[in-house]
């Protein structure tokens, strides 16, 4: 196994996705205080086609293409990621290797005219980029004007500051790490909106092949966040779906026990949910099992839905 004297790490040029590498830098420094670390930003093309659905472009995939092939390619050694971006389905010779401690999983709401979802005045326009949350604001509020909005936090911030939407929907956890939750109106609870698959994990991907970049991540794996995420992971993985596939699933960890709830929508607000408990250790076949079991009650013929106006959005075509 070669010895690494410096390391590069691979990132998104953002803010968050900057915020997110040096907290894997500082947990290298802390946990290897010899070793140096460079980080080298890489423009996506998720970052750079800013006017168009995601679903339209390609889905998740844009975020972390380019960011494989630097690593196939030698230029960085791991890449950092938002564990909620990266495809349910690696490439063969890709890994994810650790996660950090998973920060806030939960969304939020962030509003100009209202203290919550609940109490938003029929027709509110609500900007989120992602149909699961859009299929959830529908379960809970029919009457509300959803529009797709892209680019990064900082600039659907300005959006809503403009008057563009009433609303909007993020993350807690990246708006946590830019230091931007006093903009919170509400932490919308997860038996109203699940979260995405792995959000609020900041998870590290190796080239499979690499065994000495692996040895250094895997010192910085918290246990916890990886097991839950690989559940997440599964249930994402059996169900396969799209970009446009309005999916959710979070796990949590109980002693020897994990707890994995999962949902199917589609873009009209219709959902199956459950949640199921099985063995940490089997993490992995309790959100396979999950799955399968939704699929079974509805799932299904929820994922065959063909929205008639090729948009979950309610804003007109252009």
């Amino acid at each position: 196994m070669r010895q690494l004297s410096t390391l590069v790490l691979g990132s998104r040029g953002s803010k968050l996705a900057l915020a997110q590498t040096e907290l894997v830098r500082s947990a290298l420094k802390r946990s290897i205080p010899e070793l140096e670390t460079e980080v080298v930003r890489i423009v996506t093309t998720g970052d750079r086609i800013q006017d168009r659905p995601l679903a339209e472009i390609g889905g998740k995939a844009l975020f972390v293409a380019e960011i494989e092939s630097a690593l196939r390619e030698g230029r960085i050694h791991l890449a950092v990621h938002s564990g909620k971006d990266i495809p349910s389905e690696l490439p063969n010779d890709m890994r994810i290797v650790a996660c950090l401690p998973r920060a806030d999983a939960r969304d939020v709401l962030i509003s100009r005219v209202s203290d919550s979802i609940a109490t938003l005045p029929p027709g509110a326009v609500v900007g989120t980029s992602s149909p699961r949350r859009a299929c959830q604001l529908r379960a809970m509020r029919a009457d509300l004007d959803l529009r797709d909005i892209r680019g990064n936090v900082d600039t659907r911030l300005a959006k809503l500051q403009s008057g563009d939407y009433d609303a909007i929907v993020l993350a807690a956890a990246g708006l946590s790490r830019l230091n931007l939750l006093h903009h919170v109106t509400q932490f919308v609870p997860m038996d109203e909106m699940l979260p995405c698959a792995a959000q609020g994990a900041i998870a590290i991907e190796v080239c499979a092949s690499d065994d000495a970049t692996m040895a250094l991540a895997l010192r910085l794996d918290h246990a916890p966040t990886s097991i839950a995420v690989s559940a997440e992971r599964a249930f994402l993985s059996t169900i396969g779906g799209t970009c446009d596939t309005p999916l959710a699933a979070h796990a949590l960890l109980n002693g020897d026990t994990i707890d994995v709830m999962g949902m199917i929508g589609d873009l009209r607000g219709r959902k199956v949910q459950a949640t199921i408990s099985g063995p940490a250790w089997d993490a992995v076949a309790t959100g396979t099992r999950l799955a399968r079991q939704l699929l079974a009650v509805g799932g299904a013929e929820l994922l065959s839905y063909d929205d008639p106006t090729g948009s979950w959005s309610n804003a007109p075509s252009h």
